[in-house]
């Protein structure tokens, strides 16, 4: 993964590039490139060798005069140099390059080919595309200077201070000038009268395990974010299967406040049973939030539950690079896409669950997306996410809301992954993680994470103002004294309108508590963790 940075527009100087590029530079410490093309569009690259290490710098140049620059992975780049593009000369052995020899062959229309997560900026003459990956998995903003020239990059702060406005770049999109922005991404299941497959158990599994299968490509040691929750637990599973016969050593972390830690205590039992090198992480809460001003600027968001969760992801991205590795598989969009959040439970019916799952993975860019990225990147770590796979998702999300549904199963949210990998003459995880009641991960690292956070939000935050609240802040207006401390912090960083549109804040729907913790629905059993997996072994 990387940070790209272009301006299609005014010559602008090299050092000025450089300058404003650097500042993603913790999304690619191995290496920069920068290219002027004849027209006197500049693109900018800050690479994390990944794929390639030798050959693959950025920017990279098709066979003609076009140059593209790349954020992301491209998991089918073999299968297109041997088809698609079989007749064309390769300048490297990487992934990235066969966007630019896409375009080449097929002009605008070749987007939907790649299958992969990505971000990029392909320009040859005065002619460009960008484009960004079906959900949003990878991050892309987009603005216009006071002179109408055009940037792109993959964090806002690199436009923050030189667009006169600026956005977040649409996921399942590209632009041109000559199109405008085109929606080349809409699988049958945006509709949700469309999304009415029966359940198939054996097509979903085979098909998580190609996801993660795809999903090992590195020439780089790899490891899995294990929270001991069941998403990450089963790509920690899968991972560990396929890697079996290859020698290498899986390394598996977590993180908690202490050892009690509800996600510890379950990590560590998945991580006994999976036989991987094992690594425990701790924070204490004054650390936490001693580093949430310089969070929200890697963040570049005040949304509530991104923050909460992002704290001791980004303690666990620091702990995970300093060990050497550089890529970890997470379990992102599962929650989403199969109803886990426990305010799921109380959807009326099959049609309004599953149209809150497709708007739920249509937001995942502004939401877990976001985190993921943000907070493993900001040390140079690459997360990649099996669960939003795109031959996944279709099998998954096709799958009828009633199948999903928890109430069809008696309150047991995210049944048909569990039933689909319970698999007993070859398990995949212990019987009592396979069944544990969903945590999220903010509350998952010890509950004393957000009741402390909350009451450290109320003492820094006055009455007053939160009764000035919409005059301060008159878009998204924060609601609480935690949401409103972070968006002085966010406003610090960046204090322009535009910044502030950007954010998209997770709210739950369906319970009267609205505060996102999972603890704040009351389907959540608040038990001692030890004792919840116990009863749990029981099963």
């Amino acid at each position: 993964m990387c940070g790209i940075l272009a301006v299609i527009g005014d010559r602008i100087e090299k050092e000025t590039i450089s300058g404003i590029s650097g500042r993603m530079a913790h999304r690619g410490p191995d290496e920069s490139g920068l290219q002027v093309t004849e027209e006197g569009y500049v693109l900018s690259h800050e690479r994390l060798s990944i794929v390639d290490l030798q050959t693959g710098q950025q920017p990279i140049q098709g066979t003609d005069k076009a140059w593209m620059i790349h954020n992301g992975e491209i998991y089918n780049h073999q299968k297109l140099r041997e088809n698609e593009l079989k007749n064309h000369q390769f300048r490297t052995t990487g992934d990235s390059e066969v966007i630019v020899h896409l375009y080449e062959e097929f002009g605008y229309d070749f987007v939907d080919k790649l299958d992969g997560v990505f971000s990029f900026v392909v320009v040859k003459g005065k002619d460009f595309i960008a484009a960004r990956d079906p959900i949003g998995v990878k991050p892309l903003y987009y603005g216009t200077d006071e002179s109408g020239a055009i940037w792109f990059a993959s964090e806002m702060k690199a436009l923050a201070d030189q667009c006169v406005s600026f956005a977040a770049f649409p996921p399942g999109h590209y632009y041109t000038q000559e199109t405008g922005f085109v929606e080349y991404y809409t699988p049958d299941w945006f509709d949700y009268k469309k999304a009415d497959k029966e359940l198939d158990l054996t097509k979903l599994r085979e098909s998580l395990i190609e996801a993660t299968r795809k999903r090992l490509m590195a020439d780089v040691p790899l490891g899995v974010l294990l929270s001991g929750g069941l998403d990450s637990s089963l790509t920690s599973s899968i991972a560990a299967r396929l890697m079996k016969d290859s020698g290498q050593t899986l390394h598996s972390f977590s993180i908690g406040l202490d050892k009690d830690a509800p996600d510890l205590i379950a990590a560590r039992k998945v991580a006994d049973f999976l036989g991987t090198e094992h690594h425990e992480i701790f924070f204490t809460v004054e650390e936490g939030i001693q580093i949430l001003k310089k969070l929200v600027w890697h963040l570049e968001t005040y949304d509530v539950t991104s923050i909460r969760a992002s704290t001791p992801m980004y303690f666990l991205s620091k702990a995970i690079k300093e060990q050497g590795v550089k890529v970890v598989l997470s379990g992102e969009g599962a929650d989403e896409i199969f109803g886990g959040y426990l305010y799921f439970k109380n959807a009326p019916d099959a049609d309004e669950f599953q149209k809150e799952t497709i708007r739920r993975v249509q937001r995942l860019a502004t939401a877990d997306c976001l985190r993921a990225d943000k907070s493993t990147m900001a040390h140079g770590l690459e997360a990649r996410v099996p669960f939003l796979d795109k031959a996944f998702l279709k099998v998954a999300m096709e799958t009828k809301g009633e199948a999903k549904m928890p109430k069809t199963y008696d309150g047991v949210e995210k049944y048909i992954v569990r039933k689909a990998f319970d698999t007993p003459e070859e398990p995949f995880l212990p019987e009592e993680v396979l069944w544990r009641q969903k945590e999220q991960f903010s509350d998952g690292v010890g509950y004393n994470w957000i009741d402390e956070l909350i009451a450290y939000a109320e003492a820094h935050v006055s009455d007053e103002q939160m009764e000035k609240a919409e005059e301060r802040f008159p878009f998204n207006t924060p609601a609480t004294k935690e949401a409103y401390f972070y968006r002085e912090i966010f406003h610090e960083h960046y204090p322009q309108e535009s910044a502030a549109r950007t954010v998209k804040r997770w709210v739950p729907k369906w319970q009267a508590d609205l505060d996102p913790s999972g603890r704040a629905n009351t389907a959540h059993v608040a038990t001692n963790a030890k004792k919840d997996l116990e009863e749990l072994a029981k099963v």
